[in-house]
């Protein structure tokens, strides 16, 4: 055989060869993520959220700081509006702020390690890597996973598709599917810095409450404050019973009684700006309602959205069925 034919068939085997270790197996992937988060001092995202349990798409706006090992901050904006909430974690505790009612609630919170968080690196990678059955997949320009979530509502929302770059290995994109498959938040990744720094105060509680302040909805006394919102949702053999309207010194407070297996109540007003800076004590846990970031305790879920707080009190609902009623109320405008 020529000596030229041989160079070129060696030369088109290295090419083959090449070729095949271009695109890494799930096992490489994850190797290689567990590795970046080592390494990492901590990162800065921006993202934006679409949530589609409603007629019209609403789409949020969403910032994230981490730096290691466990100091968080998390906005989450309303595009349209501009309103609003933040997680933010440091070693005075976990916090949710409302800048612009100059309200938070403080827990004593094992928050995000104890459930799912479609916007952190570090909460995807460990869903990747905890579910041996998740499916794996190459696109042209990202590896693909989908797996199982880690939500309080996994019945509802049980599966997710991680879209990661693949140079980098930075998140892409998230979508968190119900039951038939169909994407029902979805998170696009605009921007993923790794090893940033961060300001020493960045995290400080009383920093973030007073440098993110802006205007909550007014009303006119021409006109109603809010709309009253009722769950899609509730639970087998509970029904409404009633419903109640008080006026406030602020316009008006709504209380609908649900009754049956499991009763509940539902309460919802005008939201008010404190004249100082309040915190509330919350025995319970943070919860992301997609639309907005709850407080769940034991007897109850509370949560601000559009300048409206609601609260469900129940002694008989579970926390699946405190999430699975909040977040359908989200969807309708009215009966």
């Amino acid at each position: 055989m020529k000596r030229w034919i041989v160079k070129a068939i060696v030369f088109l085997s290295v090419l083959f060869v090449l070729a095949a270790c271009g695109d890494k197996s799930a096992d490489d992937v994850k190797k290689d993520l567990n590795e970046k988060m080592e390494k990492s001092t901590g990162y800065k995202a921006t993202a934006e959220m679409m949530l589609n349990t409603g007629e019209k798409p609403q789409k949020y706006d969403v910032e994230i700081w981490h730096s290691k090992p466990d100091y968080y901050r998390v906005e989450l904006k309303n595009a349209k509006k501009d309103q609003s909430q933040m997680i933010l974690r440091n070693n005075e505790g976990v916090f949710v702020l409302t800048p612009a009612l100059n309200k938070s609630f403080k827990f004593q919170s094992g928050w995000p390690q104890n459930s799912s968080q479609a916007y952190l690196y570090e909460s995807l990678i460990k869903d990747i890597k905890g579910d041996d059955e998740a499916k794996f997949q190459v696109a042209k320009d990202g590896y693909i996973f989908t797996t199982k979530t880690n939500y309080q509502h996994q019945s509802v929302l049980p599966k997710q598709k991680i879209i990661l770059d693949k140079k980098e290995l930075t998140p892409k994109k998230v979508e968190i599917m119900d039951t038939d498959n169909e994407p029902i938040i979805t998170v696009d990744f605009k921007k993923v810095e790794m090893n940033v720094k961060f300001d020493k105060d960045a995290f400080d509680t009383k920093r973030n409450m007073t440098a993110k302040k802006s205007d909550v909805p007014t009303m006119t006394s021409e006109e109603e404050p809010f709309s009253v919102k009722y769950p899609s949702y509730t639970p087998e053999g509970t029904e409404q019973e009633e419903e109640k309207t008080v006026k406030t010194m602020d316009g008006k407070r709504v209380v609908l009684t649900y009754g049956g297996e499991k009763s509940f109540t539902v309460i919802q007003e005008q939201a008010t700006v404190a004249e100082a800076s309040t915190t509330t004590p919350v025995n319970g846990d943070v919860v992301d309602l997609g639309f907005s970031i709850g407080a769940l305790s034991k007897q109850s879920i509370q949560w601000t959205s559009d300048g409206v707080e609601y609260i469900i009190a129940s002694d008989d609902l579970s926390p699946e069925e405190f999430m699975m009623v909040a977040s359908s109320m989200e969807k309708e405008q009215g009966k």
